[in-house]
């Protein structure tokens, strides 16, 4: 990857089309935005149907589009373009839309409630649901289409102006998706579909008392029966869509943390440990150099380090992390492969971060300069003058926007993913400056 920057924004966050949905013209102006601001990438979030909740991290599919995007009526479509799509994406699509019509039929309830043939996927049981919901699933099938078409428009748009996507792939996937109840052998579950463990993080930056994300963790003995044919399919699935894919919570490959499903908090667990070289290298075998970034954030040990080398997968850096007691942390220290972010989905915005780190925010102003008025841009621009090959700022602190325009608080269930970009919030004077910023810093 050569010297470069891009643009945090998930597609949620665009603002919203008269006609609903985001994924239309308001995508395409904000591509057009960041090419006159030289920026050569756009960083969205897993764009796969949501939780309850809007997480994008806990997706009822890794392979699906979240359709909410789309939108509102009835788009054409070509029937022998939906007959090839249909074709070539079967091995996902068939159980995804199937799993939307049930779970809509069951209003809602998870698959481990629905009447034991359907949740334990008995020939019949299947047989007759495709027949008694073949209109919801020919409907959702239709969706996944118009989304892929869709999406690969605008990922051809953004090529054209020399804009890339960066797509994000959650190491791990939600109990309660098309995934785990269609491959069961391949998650460690109980004969009732229900985990006994489940995956979170110890006590760390973000919380205390550690976090409970509630995947199901996977059985790695059958993955590597199946010579991981499923990590294969689901990333091919995503460079399809996008051109580079963050891998969120990279130690999980190394290690990751197992938590009784009984347990209300992540604070007791245990490690266990993953075979993230040997999946690496089948990926390696498929695609060959893969154009993956790691997020070797918090508690990473040396073997991840080690493996994240090994493959040539740049790590990430956070511009608020950098600012501690240690001066080794600063971003003049940064290795070359490095992704710098002023702060992640995770992270409060670098204004928020200021009014609630005063120490470390007067570190940060005496490394960049200025005032607290002007940080989070000063922020921005160490970041991009920085040794990283990739820069990256989350729209937030391009606009200097305070903690209302946090994206994700980890940890609280409610209030994520909800704020908005609105129309006309990017003026061109933001482009120009950034591109001037971009020319300089070699990006």
């Amino acid at each position: 990857m050569e010297r470069a920057s891009g643009l945090l924004l998930h597609v949620t966050s665009l603002p919203q089309e008269a006609s609903g949905g985001s994924l239309g013209r308001g995508a395409r102006r904000f591509i057009d935005f960041c090419a006159r601001a030289r920026q050569r990438y756009w960083q969205v979030l897993p764009f796969h149907p949501p939780d309850p909740w809007g997480s994008p991290y806990a997706a009822l599919s890794a392979f699906a589009g979240d359709d909410a995007l789309l939108p509102n009526g009835t788009a054409r479509v070509d029937a022998a373009e939906f007959d090839a799509f249909c074709k070539r994406e079967a091995a996902w699509l068939e159980d995804y839309a199937l799993f939307r019509a049930l779970r809509a039929a069951h209003d809602g309830a998870a698959w481990t409630e629905w009447p034991i043939g359907l949740r334990d996927r008995t020939r019949s049981a299947l047989t007759a649901a495709r027949s008694r919901h073949a209109e919801a699933v020919l409907r959702h099938k239709r969706r996944q289409f118009v989304f892929d078409r869709d999406w690969r428009a605008l990922r051809t748009y953004g090529a054209a102006r020399g804009v890339e996507l960066i797509g994000d792939m959650p190491l791990f996937v939600a109990h309660d998706s098309a995934d785990v109840w269609a491959h069961r052998s391949l998650f460690r579950l109980q004969r009732n579909g229900k985990p006994s463990i489940v995956t979170g993080v110890p006590p760390d930056y973000f919380n205390a008392e550690g976090q409970r994300w509630g995947n199901p963790h996977y059985d790695w003995r059958a993955m590597r029966r199946a010579r991981f044919a499923w990590w294969v399919a689901r990333l091919r699935r995503l460079l399809a869509l996008v051109a580079v894919v963050r891998v969120d919570h990279f130690l999980g490959l190394v290690r990751a943390w197992e938590i009784a499903a009984r347990a209300k908090t992540g604070r007791r667990g245990t490690f266990a440990p993953a075979p993230g070289d040997v999946l690496l290298s089948a990926l390696r075998d498929e695609f060959g150099a893969l154009p993956l970034i790691a997020e070797d954030l918090g508690l990473v040990t040396d073997e991840a380090h080690a493996l994240r080398r090994q493959f040539g997968l740049p790590g990430m850096k956070v511009m608020h992390f950098s600012f501690g007691p240690n001066p080794a942390d600063r971003p003049h220290t940064f290795d070359r492969d490095t992704v710098v972010y002023t702060g992640t989905h995770d992270n409060d915005t670098t204004v928020g971060w200021a009014r609630s780190h005063r120490a470390d925010a007067e570190r940060a102003l005496t490394y960049v300069g200025g005032t607290r008025r002007d940080l989070a841009w000063n922020m921005v621009r160490a970041a991009w003058t920085s040794p990283a090959q990739l820069a990256i700022a989350p729209v937030q602190d391009l606009l200097g926007l305070g903690q209302r325009a946090r994206m994700n608080t980890p940890g609280a269930k409610d209030g994520n993913w909800r704020w908005r970009l609105q129309r006309g919030q990017l003026k061109a004077a933001h482009a120009r400056r950034l591109a001037a910023l971009t020319e300089v810093s070699g990006r």
